[in-house]
């Protein structure tokens, strides 16, 4: 098993070789398509990658898969409930429309349901359901050797954004059963979604439960929350934004003006809401201003 631990724009990828069937989890954004292709590459060297599996369909999850089927002919897997959305390729369905993010179309060769047992690495696993950030979102258990692989449903600091309560679905409920099932796991090493492995996983789950209880508490920080993120991700993967384009951006992304009208009303229009995203970020050292361009700032 190698980790391949990418910057934030792309998700992190596991590669698994040796005895059984060559597997990646999930290929990271269409963006970093190149630095994906070189990682697998110099990993495999002529040995072929039979598939791809994805733990859900966010494109920084899964924009690579495109590319990676066109080199290795890999076969690709998804989340079981995603593949009506898939074969139709409904970007509004699979998120990346509602988000403003990209990623190459790409087909599901075979689906993964919760309670399904894969063979990595010699090992097997277990596909468990973790909704909460994404409803139809899969980590992987491997029993004999406590290793969870979490996606976004636990980082060693939080967890990804709770997209579900931003279109007025729920979320919050979801995202706690899914921590109290990775508690009940007796893992002694977590590899998230985003950021380095971790091995103190009961103090990871203490800090994620008490974020939880704050977005819980007020659904109004969930929503900021998912607005500040968007616009940083954007950063990333820009770079430098004009402050004009940013409010432009902000009108066409649906996720944020459905924030805008379930809990961010003081907000009239979604420049005002762009304003106030950007001097967020500014405020908290993500971004910085250059005249009249919005730059990406390394914490």
């Amino acid at each position: 098993m190698q980790v391949f631990e990418r910057g934030w724009l792309s998700s992190n990828n596991v590669l698994f070789t040796g005895s059984g069937e060559t597997t990646l989890i999930d290929s990271g954004y269409k963006t970093h398509v190149p630095q994906t292709l070189a990682l697998v590459g110099h990993a495999l060297g002529e040995r072929p990658l039979g598939r791809v599996i994805n733990t859900h369909l966010h494109s920084d999850h899964c924009g690579g898969n495109a590319a990676l089927k066109a080199r290795y002919g890999c076969r690709i897997g998804i989340p079981v409930a995603e593949a009506a959305n898939v074969a139709a390729w409904d970007e509004d369905a699979l998120s990346f429309k509602a988000t403003g993010q990209q990623c190459d179309r790409f087909g599901g060769d075979f689906t993964v349901s919760p309670g399904d047992e894969l063979e990595l690495g010699g090992k097997l696993w277990q596909a468990l359901g973790a909704p909460g950030h994404h409803p139809h979102s899969l980590i992987f258990f491997c029993p004999s050797e406590g290793i969870v692989i979490s996606a976004d449903a636990l980082w060693r600091n939080g967890f990804g954004v709770i997209f579900p309560e931003l279109d007025g679905e729920s979320g919050f409920l979801e995202a706690r059963a899914t921590l109290d099932l990775i508690g009940s796991l007796d893992a002694r090493l977590v590899i998230p979604g985003h950021g380095a492995m971790f091995t103190d996983v009961q103090p990871a789950l203490k800090r994620a439960f008490t974020r939880l209880n704050f977005l819980e508490a007020d659904p109004l920080r969930n929503s900021e929350n998912a607005v500040k993120v968007i616009l940083k991700f954007l950063l990333l993967e820009r770079q430098r934004i004009s402050l004009a384009q940013v409010a432009a951006m902000f009108a066409a992304i649906p996720v944020l003006e459905g924030a805008r009208g379930r809990h961010l009303q003081r907000f009239e229009t979604s420049s005002q809401m762009a304003d106030w995203a950007v001097q967020s970020l500014v405020r908290a050292g993500a971004a910085k201003r250059d005249g009249e361009d919005l730059v990406n700032s390394d914490l």
